[in-house]
């Protein structure tokens, strides 16, 4: 969905309070009135303070993200509200951090929730996003530069059209059609700022946008391409394009018996360099392609499963102190897996809320990429819920013989995706490379010992 629809310039104001929940009041005095159905302002206040209480929306920046459902006549209301000096970090820290405060209110009955506050954050975590909103002087100019974040307008957009990325380009369409291929994937983050994306002029292909921004890519209206975000790349441009036809074949959008053309280059380099024409097929195990029921469990959505990868490549790539952490997400349905765990320490999900735990949430990338270093599972419900961290898998693995190098997580996620026909994706400690198993059958998406480049 476009963000920058629900953006209002009247929404859009420079904050005359210092404290948090005070210039809460005043966004929410900006919104239309009545806003909700049946809830006060002052009951909406006290919701956006218990979810703060609970759960603080600050990005880790000068960007705070308060955010809450309630029965709106409409999808979304946004505010946005920026203090220069600062405002206190929240209601029990007077730490003054935050510098730009946006306001979501979303209706109770919108499902596309969550992937609008990934969507947001993604865009607000960007250092060179809050520095272009933290450089303006006037408020006329934080308006205009918070809806050209959101329309996707840059300054850098004509980098795409130079005579060697036209090029690239040109030919990449020639040997699309001469390969019979089904699609283009273009790697939209060879470019250091967004650019205005439509599709290649022939029709006998789709066009793919892969990239890891979290926030949306322009389009030329009414011809969007698909879009599919793989977050966290690395230089080994292969892993990627993997991963990124995972997802495509989860959503449908890739199917196993087409061929892609790929056109990429270095991230941030505004230079193409490459193009590489891929058989989906020789990617994947046939086993897991040619399954009856699909690559994804029954009841788990793609969207679940697209998060889940990206906390376990941000997990292998990133890790803590600069090390891959080791760990194992399970996702499927609960009541398949529960069977065949047990805990190994009290549930530090318990007693949460389903909306406030659910992996979906931009908010709790951080809460589980910290509880990863506790021994034993996260088990993740179909829709995105995290049922519980520290789990043992109980499911016997004597059936399945696996690759030599693969250790005992991978033979506990081997087993429990057969026991529980549910999807494990495990993270070596040592090595960092990212696998999926589903009955059994391990994926390798991540390697960072391997030495390849697009």
């Amino acid at each position: 969905m476009r963000i920058d629809r629900f953006l209002s310039p009247s929404r859009i104001i420079d904050l005359k309070s210092r404290d948090f929940k005070s210039a809460l009041v005043e966004l929410l005095a900006t919104c239309p009135e009545p806003v909700s159905t049946g809830i006060s302002d002052e009951e909406i206040l006290e919701k956006l303070l218990q979810r703060e209480r609970t759960i603080p929306t600050h990005l880790d920046n000068s960007v705070a993200l308060p955010h809450v459902r309630v029965p709106l006549k409409q999808k979304y209301v946004f505010a946005v509200g920026r203090c220069p000096d600062g405002l206190y970090d929240s209601p029990d820290n007077d730490d003054k951090k935050i510098r730009i405060l946006f306001l979501v209110l979303a209706s109770d009955r919108e499902k596309s929730y969550h992937a609008v506050l990934t969507t947001l954050a993604r865009a607000l975590e960007e250092q060179s996003v809050v520095e272009r909103l933290e450089k303006v002087s006037n408020l006329k100019a934080f308006r205009s530069e918070i809806s050209a974040i959101f329309k996707g307008v840059s300054s850098q957009a004509s980098s795409f059209a130079t005579r060697f990325n036209q090029l690239l380009t040109r030919e990449a369409e020639k040997i699309a059609v001469g390969a019979d291929c089904h699609s283009v994937l273009l790697f939209i983050d060879t470019f250091s700022s967004l650019i205005k994306v439509g599709r290649f002029k022939s029709k006998t292909f789709d066009t793919i946008i892969v990239t890891q921004r979290g926030y949306e890519i322009p389009a030329d209206p009414g011809d969007a391409p698909d879009t599919i975000v793989v977050r966290a790349f690395t230089n080994h441009r292969l892993s990627q394009l993997r991963s990124a036809l995972l997802i495509g074949l989860m959503r449908g959008i890739i199917k196993p018996t087409d061929r892609v053309c790929c056109v990429g280059g270095v991230p941030g380099s505004d230079k193409l360099d490459a193009i590489l024409v891929v058989d989906v097929a020789s990617e994947f195990p046939s086993v897991l392609l040619n399954r009856s029921s699909g690559i994804l469990p029954p009841g788990v959505s793609a969207e679940v499963l697209e998060r889940a990868l990206g906390i376990a490549t941000e997990l292998a790539v990133e890790g803590r102190e600069g090390k891959p952490v080791g760990c194992i997400l399970v996702v499927g349905n609960r009541e398949q897996i529960n069977p065949h765990t047990k805990p190994l320490i009290l549930n530090p999900f318990f007693g949460y809320n389903e909306e406030d735990r659910n992996i979906l949430s931009p908010f709790m990338d951080e809460t589980v990429k910290e509880l990863s270093s506790i021994d034993g599972a996260f088990i993740i419900n179909g829709d995105g819920v995290i049922e519980s961290a520290g789990t043992m898998l109980t499911a016997s693995d004597a059936l399945k013989q696996l690759p030599g190098g693969l250790g005992t997580r991978h033979a506990a996620a081997s087993a429990i995706s057969i026991a529980a026909d549910c999807i494990a994706i495990t993270v070596s400690s040592s090595t960092g490379q990212v696998t999926l198993f589903r009955n059994g059958e391990p994926l390798a998406l991540l390697d960072r010992s391997a030495n390849r480049a697009l």
